[in-house]
């Protein structure tokens, strides 16, 4: 029985999981914020309910509300997520900034993507709905990329959007009627597409379909296999075609090429995503030259059978940092299988520093990786290890105009005046200490997405004259008003004697901007090499007038240790008057 036929019999998944970005309380008490996404999923269960064949006792829908107190909340919403049958992101300017929703979007959109992969089929899940108006270019990239109209549920859903409609009585017919719109939506798609269940995901380790908060990154795919015209004596072509962008090591389980599924997600994590064959592109260069991009490798171990394809992959070694090797392979491939030792032996002699000094994702990756599902899971994480190097070794251009003028660096913890720096400082040593880190307030939480510190010693340094890398917060641009985004950078000075003025020595860190205020800082995140002559940017909008603080948490990259603490403020005042007949410039 085909999956479809088995998916309509007796299937009471829900029709649809509502994602939310929860809207904070404004003060002390008062009502529910998020009481009228609650309403909004009542309306539209009832009409799934009145437009589908559900029984009385079935879910038409899932939010996060109806977890009971107890319950395991991220496996429940994995489960959920893994069954539900469409996609509902609610969409708000707060939406994209969730890493949690970026995480929802991701683990339904990879179902879509396996989808795909397994029938050359399209799946289009995804409902997107409006609950406030977001810019066309505020819209991450896997959001832009859906095809809907919103005109569809009115011209007032398109201006207002359904917080607006709900709010306000005078617009009642009009939220009926783009519920009601959504809910035909939702059954239409759900039973048109019939997406198969998938295997819960593990909030863990998920990544976010909107990245890491830095916007659109580049990622390239090259692919490192024989085609049809010069496969080796006697392999089996059932898995190549007349380009080597057509191998499909998976054959016969998935129907699409690899290097495209591979697109799918890249594109699926807010990577701007190229594809090429390794026959197509330019030979490598040193690590001298700064990339261009960071790079992918997916490379067919039969490949290695060309004595021009293996010299090319021996140059890619030590000297390219960005560029991380994913090994498919079938084990139902008997073939392969029979000489899997050997072919292995020889990709090591290649390229033998493809296990050096690599997370552990990126050598798993290299020893062989044995189905369709393990490739969605670990391509993510070889293409972050791979975007990662490549930021620490990127050319980095400064704006038009830096260092021309003087900006002033805003004050610190350890500060006492407007042009006083905040100090983050480490003590001389083999590796990153705390111990002149200032501890986290009573009672907060550690940043989203970082390890809490491992240890906090609120003692001083026991060599008060040890080499510092100093933390330097400044403000950009000039007069910072509400409402207008204001710049700031965020870099260290190491001294000469301090571990990190060695380019050897220089580890990546992930700068975290939490602001402890009214305002918005973005990125959340941002990574940075210390050693780097560049630094790390960010935006703050307030939004209101008044001192405005920013709490920046420095991060070892890859062991997640919460290295320092340090915070700035910024005095924002009101915008000017606009004066009758005049306009702002």
């Amino acid at each position: 029985m085909p999956p479809t036929a088995q998916l309509r019999t007796a299937d009471h998944r829900p029709y649809f999981y509502l994602s939310y970005a929860h809207t904070p309380k404004h003060g002390t008490g008062g009502p529910d914020p998020d009481m009228w996404v609650e309403r909004l999923y009542d309306d539209l269960c009832h009409h799934v309910m009145a437009m589908t064949d559900l029984p009385a006792g079935a879910a038409a829908g899932f939010m996060d509300r109806q977890i009971p107190s107890g319950e395991g909340w991220s496996e429940r919403l994995g489960e959920v997520l893994a069954t539900c049958r469409v996609f509902v992101p609610l969409f708000s300017p707060r939406y994209f900034d969730s890493e949690m929703c970026g995480k929802e979007w991701h683990a339904f959109e990879q179902r879509a993507i396996h989808y795909r992969a397994f029938t050359a089929q399209p799946a289009e899940a995804i409902v997107p709905a409006l609950w406030v108006p977001v810019p066309p270019h505020q819209l991450p990239g896997p959001a832009e990329r859906l095809q809907f109209n919103h005109r569809d549920f009115g011209d007032r859903y398109v201006t207002d959007g359904l917080y607006g409609l709900i709010k306000l009585r005078v617009f009642a017919e009009e939220y009926e009627r783009a519920v009601y719109e959504l809910a035909k939506r939702i059954v239409s798609i759900a039973d048109a597409t019939q997406i198969a269940p998938g295997s819960p995901v593990d909030y863990r380790v998920a990544p976010s379909a909107f990245g890491r908060g830095l916007g659109p990154r580049p990622l390239h795919v090259t692919v490192v296999a024989p085609t049809l015209h010069d496969l080796p004596e006697g392999r089996d072509p059932s898995y190549y075609g007349n380009s080597s962008l057509d191998w499909n090591p998976y054959h016969p389980s998935t129907a699409r090429p690899l290097a495209f599924v591979a697109e799918d997600i890249g594109r699926s994590l807010n990577y701007q995503v190229t594809v090429s064959s390794l026959d197509e592109e330019a030979p490598y260069g040193s690590y001298k030259q700064p990339p261009s991009r960071p790079e992918v490798l997916l490379v067919d171990r039969w490949a290695l059978k060309d004595p021009a394809r293996r010299a090319r992959l021996a140059a890619i070694g030590t000297d390219q940092p960005w560029v991380s090797v994913l090994v498919p392979w079938n084990p139902h491939d008997q073939q392969s299988w029979a000489v899997e030792e050997a072919l292995s032996e020889q990709l090591a002699t290649t390229m033998p520093s493809t296990m050096q000094l690599r997370p552990d994702a990126v050598r798993a990756a290299v020893k062989g990786v044995p189905s369709f599902e393990a490739f969605a899971q670990l391509l993510p994480q070889v293409a972050e290890a791979a975007a990662q190097q490549y930021m620490r070794y990127a050319a980095v251009y400064p704006p038009a105009g830096a260092g021309v003028a003087q900006r002033r660096r805003l004050s610190g913890p350890m500060g006492d005046s407007a042009d006083a720096v905040a100090d983050a400082s480490w003590p001389r040593g083999t590796g990153p200490s705390a111990s002149a880190a200032r501890p986290p307030e009573a009672g907060s939480r550690p940043p989203a997405a970082v390890a809490p510190p491992r240890s906090w010693n609120p003692e001083p340094p026991a060599e008060p004259a040890a080499a510092r890398a100093r933390a330097h917060v400044t403000l950009v641009d000039d007069d910072p008003r509400t409402g207008t985004p204001v710049r700031l950078t965020v870099e260290l000075a190491a001294e000469s004697a301090h571990p990190w003025a060695r380019p050897d020595a220089r580890p990546l860190l992930d700068i975290v901007a939490v602001p402890l205020s009214r305002a918005d800082v973005a990125p959340a995140t941002a990574s940075y090499d210390p050693g780097d002559a560049g630094s790390a940017q960010f935006s703050l909008t307030a939004a209101e007038p008044g001192r405005h603080r920013i709490r920046f948490t420095f991060v070892h990259h890859d062991t997640g240790v919460v290295l320092q603490q340090v915070e700035a403020h910024v005095d924002v005042t009101e915008p000017e008057p606009t004066r009758a007949g005049q306009g702002r410039s």
